[in-house]
């Protein structure tokens, strides 16, 4: 199965990621099929380039997309749907503690 995901690249404190289609299963430092963009987070504000075609494209053939490029799209306007939550809030010890 394809999927569109973000694959880091940059240096050490320095991310910067590529926005890339590869078969789910394969590593994202390896070889990928396309490179759709780039996403600069250290930028103020976030840089995005898309290849908006070529990702429309890849929707169409059925690729997947992780939930941050998910939620990328949604921002750039590619997606119309509601933002996915990606990480989940863990309650630290001092919240356990208070809780019990």
């Amino acid at each position: 199965m394809l999927t569109i995901r973000l694959a880091r690249i940059g240096k050490k404190k320095q991310a910067y990621f590529r926005i890339i289609v590869s078969e789910k299963t394969k590593d994202t430092h390896g070889d990928y099929l396309e490179m759709l963009g780039s996403v600069n987070p250290q930028a103020n504000p976030r840089a995005v380039q898309l290849k908006t075609e070529r990702i429309q494209h890849w929707l169409k053939q059925g690729a997947t997309v992780s939930p941050v490029i998910h939620n990328i799209f949604v921002e750039q306007g590619i997606i119309k749907a509601e933002k996915k939550r990606v990480w989940k809030v863990r309650p630290g010890k001092k919240a356990a503690a208070g809780a019990a």
